[in-house]
């Protein structure tokens, strides 16, 4: 059991989160570089470095410089292992990132120096305070002009919502940018031009009125920083780790993530702060990392992710005890027992196999078809974990067949796609077409190039002005219930698992059906429904 405690207290399991472009991807693949796991980090920005970021794996991804799909990436520091959770910052993407977000301990929250806080950041910022994730801040692209430390600091409190104390410092910033003060650690990193892709050496100071910072930073940045930092300890409350496990105090960290500046002292003090594997609710009972018996869940679902295999992985995030390879264990939903022999540890597009893993880990299992989103895996145990969120589209397509002699390969294709979660299928019970609702229309592109280049078929979209999907709860028996399905037969439909859905025109039509048929429920669900 001491074992367990101990393998659990070496874990670190995060996401990072922001709006798109404001450098989350390149923070993600400096923190491989500082952990070994990569040697040199590939510029993202760069087209004419033809290294593509390690955590971007899906061919999309590459072209279009964004990513568009959570990747899960594990290294070691310092004795800890980490797992990161690299998430899109695509609003189109959201539901891919919400759902991860039940899968972390904690949250790096990225942003633009010059962009400040932006619509996405507010939106995710949003999910972590509703479920009082530790947040860590770190305001990222310093190389460049942007706004003053201390107005971003007051726009993170104002817009965020957040409790802020700064732990590391810009001296200077955009041409002017000299390093980082660490406030944490007392020590000054500056930023050596010409080693880019390499890692600066600190200096240490004890004493901030030492006279040889002056020396080295120049009397005027000298000056400035020593009133900034008496700013900071008259105006900003101490650090409270307490604080920040509670999800009340956000700490704040300045760098470069692509000149690599600040990213180690992030790293350094995120493993001495950042919670380790947390317990978990589950609708019987709280489930605590320590217990003996394992219990997990599915997250996210990914086809095709080594296109010569046509593979099905489910990230399964270990909550409590040990996964071993296999060993029997009870698929809940569906009350049968699996065994997996190469349960995957990830990092990016490659996988090892790995015959045992613990709390706070995400490990992938090959599947053929039995696992959905929200799926919970124990050692026998029958209990499910809660808080796996599904939204109702906002965007309707019908979704046609471009090639006859493909239309068994679409049919796959869309099928696996679906249960990724990246998007939904509704049926219609009229005529039997199909409607692909997404979160975001950039979806659409996704689907159409992966079904195209993953399983060789081609389709086309056509409008479809919607404004709901509604889930159907009603006693198809009743009176009530068959008058409604014979006058709105048309906007009738069935989802992936053969739930009625109403596909409502606008908000005015939901609230006429409701005061027309009060027995005959309509959910905009929230969570995966176990069917």
């Amino acid at each position: 059991m001491s074992d367990l405690i101990k393998e659990i207290e070496k874990r670190k399991t995060f996401g990072i989160i922001s709006h798109p472009d404001a450098g989350k991807t390149t923070l993600t693949e400096k923190l491989l570089l500082f952990g070994g796991a990569i040697q040199e980090a590939g510029a993202v920005k760069s087209n004419k470095i033809k290294k593509g970021a390690t955590s971007d794996f899906m061919e999309i991804e590459r072209q279009r410089g964004i990513s568009v799909a959570t990747s899960v990436l594990a290294f070691e520091y310092k004795g800890y292992k980490i797992n990161i959770l690299d998430t899109p910052g695509h609003k189109d993407f959201a539901e891919d990132t919400y759902r991860t977000l039940t899968a972390v301990d904690s949250v790096i929250v990225v942003i633009d120096v010059a962009k400040g806080v932006e619509e996405q950041t507010e939106k995710l910022v949003k999910v972590c305070r509703m479920r009082n994730i530790p947040m860590l801040v770190f305001i990222n692209k310093l190389d460049r002009e942007g706004k003053d430390a201390f107005d971003l600091l007051d726009e993170v409190e104002q817009k965020l919502g957040l409790r802020v104390v700064p732990l590391s410092l810009p001296i200077g910033m955009g041409v002017d940018f000299q390093g980082i003060y660490n406030i944490w650690e007392n020590n000054i990193q500056l930023f050596l031009e010409e080693k880019k892709q390499k890692v600066g050496e600190a200096i240490k100071f004890n004493d901030i009125n030492d006279s040889s910072i002056d020396e080295v930073i120049g009397t005027k940045a000298a000056q400035n920083l020593r009133e900034e930092l008496e700013l900071i300890q008259s105006v900003y409350p101490e650090f409270s780790r307490e604080e920040y496990m509670n999800g009340d105090l956000q700490p704040v960290f300045f760098g470069s993530a692509l000149n690599n500046f600040g990213v180690r002292e992030l790293l350094d003090a995120f493993i001495e702060i950042a919670p380790m594997p947390q317990p978990k609710e589950s609708e019987t009972r709280m489930v605590k990392p320590e217990e003996s018996t394992f219990t997990g869940f599915v997250f996210k679902i990914h086809a095709n992710m080594d296109p010569k295999h046509r593979d099905r992985l489910a990230f399964v995030k270990i909550v409590s005890g040990t996964f071993k390879r296999n060993e029997n264990y009870l698929l809940v939903r569906e009350g049968k027992k699996m065994k997996f022999s190469s349960p995957n540890a990830f990092f990016a597009d490659k996988k090892e196999v790995v015959d045992e893993s613990f709390p706070g880990d995400i490990v992938g299992l090959h599947d053929t078809g039995s696992f959905r989103i929200g799926d919970t895996l124990t050692g026998g145990e029958k209990i499910s974990f809660k808080g796996i969120p599904s939204f109702s589209p906002e965007h309707f397509r019908y979704i046609n067949n471009n090639d006859p002699l493909k239309a068994k390969q679409l049919a796959k294709g869309i099928d696996q796609l679906m249960d990724e979660g990246v998007a939904q299928l509704f049926t219609l019970e009229m005529n039997n077409r199909k409607i692909i609702g997404t979160v975001g229309a950039l979806q659409y592109e996704v689907i159409q190039y992966r079904l195209e280049h993953e399983y060789g078929a081609k389709c086309t979209y056509e409008p479809l002005s919607m404004h709901k999907a509604c889930w159907v709860e009603a006693d198809e028996k009743s009176e009530e219930y068959k008058e409604f399905a014979r006058l709105k037969q048309r906007f009738l439909a069935r989802d992936k698992y053969n739930q009625l859905v109403f596909l409502a025109d606008s908000s005015f039509t939901i609230h006429m059906t409701q005061e027309k048929f009060p027995n005959v429920k309509l959910h905009f669900i929230s969570e995966f429904k176990h069917v």
